[in-house]
């Protein structure tokens, strides 16, 4: 395996543990504010920000970091170098701040615009989710072995979602409403993680951006689960931008995209 790539995957990992203590002091008791965008933000999140990436720079200052907390939102980062980051200093900021568990930090490498390996610390579990293509996946303190393929149950699926879904899906998105086990956790980058792990069957998303899922997207291309998006691919990422369009996705076992292409016709960008 590449040395380089071993090398900042070592570093990223402890970039991110060495977040945890500020992460764990500052949940539910860290002031926020509202951002044009409707989405909430703290100090937290811009301290994490600052400090993961200051720690790699250090080791790797060829390298890109993109942040939405650290990025100014009318800049444009072409992401010339080899190697790059993308950070969501705290994935699930609405939780975060109102002291609910379902939170994480979230850090992808991305090598060449593709996500290689993945980082997300899962506050609600205190552990941490790591892996890519090549890696495989742990989950604390072991590796994580994905549960045999199955036919998909409808009367037990348990599926992932963001709300609010777009009023304009929801006549398509009916006999998902009708016959599956919902839940919302209120953070994508979880979503897609424990989709990844095989412990929800799937997960639908409208409103994320590239930072909420880059991590977890170089998790589930380590399994057989399937990611279907629903415009243009965001990956390989060549350019970064704070305000970056949302993106659209289907994922889960290959049976449950396949019952949603089929069963809710969604419509499809370019």
């Amino acid at each position: 395996m590449d040395t380089s790539l071993r090398h900042r995957v070592n570093a990223g990992r402890e970039a991110v543990k060495n977040q945890l203590r500020f992460f764990r002091q500052q949940f539910g008791a860290v002031l926020s504010e509202w951002k044009s965008d409707d989405t909430r933000v703290t100090f937290a999140d811009f301290a994490i920000s600052e400090k993961v990436f200051k720690e790699l720079r250090q080791s790797f200052p060829e390298d890109h970091f993109c942040s939405e907390e650290s990025n100014p939102s009318d800049e444009v980062i072409q992401l010339s170098s080899r190697y790059s980051w993308v950070l969501d200093p705290i994935d699930g900021t609405n939780n975060y701040a109102l002291g609910i568990a379902f939170c994480a930090i979230s850090l992808a490498l991305l090598k060449d615009g593709e996500p290689v390996f993945g980082l997300i610390y899962d506050f609600s579990r205190d552990e941490l989710i790591q892996g890519g293509p090549g890696f495989g996946i742990q989950r604390g303190n072991g590796p994580w072995r994905l549960p045999a393929a199955a036919p998909l149950e409808e009367r037990s699926a348990v599926v992932g979602a963001h709300f609010p879904f777009p009023p304009e899906h929801l006549p398509a998105l009916a006999p998902l409403l009708g016959r599956f086990r919902l839940r919302s956790f209120g953070s994508g980058a979880l979503n897609l993680a424990y989709t990844a792990l095989g412990v929800l069957d799937g997960c639908i998303d409208f409103k994320v951006k590239v930072w909420d899922i880059a991590a977890a997207v170089a998790l589930i291309r380590t399994t057989d689960r399937q990611l279907f998006f629903m415009d243009a691919q965001p990956f390989p990422l060549r350019e970064f931008h704070a305000e970056a369009p949302t993106i659209r996705y289907i994922a889960g076992s290959p049976a449950f995209v396949d019952w949603m292409r089929l069963n809710c016709p969604l419509p499809q960008g370019t």
